[in-house]
């Protein structure tokens, strides 16, 4: 008697698990089928928007020792990017901020995605509050981009715990 009471005891939680993925499934059908739409005033920006606004602020140009005689400092001084902590060499990108610090392209592009879009030595801004937010809105939404492996860990832990 424990046997049966012990396979239906499964046989209720994996279709218990079962009806739960269908339902997510329907779900996640529905959303791409009526597109997910945002309020105006709550818009998103994808990463590639945002540095593509980054790089109309700040164009990225190529390091070389003539460079300093656009303003940046006496070829005397060592010239590094101030978030690597390395020596810039010919023929790098790199960006120059509205407040004249100077850094590898890839080095502040990582800084402005994923901290404040702030300059890392001044904190002067790079973008406006509210593109920044619209960022961070997309930055911080819950997608579900089809990958079942959290999921199924999640209900096999639940599964455990209705089972003991």
């Amino acid at each position: 008697m424990a046997a049966v009471s012990k396979f239906f005891s499964n046989l209720y939680t994996m279709s218990l698990v079962f009806f739960t993925l269908f339902l997510l499934e329907i779900l996640t059908l529905i959303r791409s089928l009526i597109g997910w739409k945002t309020s105006p005033d709550k818009r998103v920006i994808t990463t590639a928007q945002y540095l593509k606004l980054i790089e109309e602020r700040n164009p990225t140009t190529c390091f070389s020792r003539n460079f300093y005689q656009a303003g940046l400092p006496p070829p005397d001084l060592v010239v590094e990017c101030r978030v690597c902590l390395s020596e810039f060499e010919d023929g790098e990108k790199i960006r120059k901020l509205k407040c004249d610090h100077v850094f590898h392209k890839e080095c502040l592009d990582t800084w402005l995605q994923q901290f404040c879009a702030t300059c890392p030595l001044c904190r002067t801004k790079v973008l406006p509050d509210d593109v920044v937010a619209s960022y961070r809105r997309m930055r911080n939404q819950v997608e579900y981009d089809g990958n079942d492996e959290e999921l199924i860990f999640l209900l096999s832990a639940l599964h455990g715990k209705l089972i003991d």
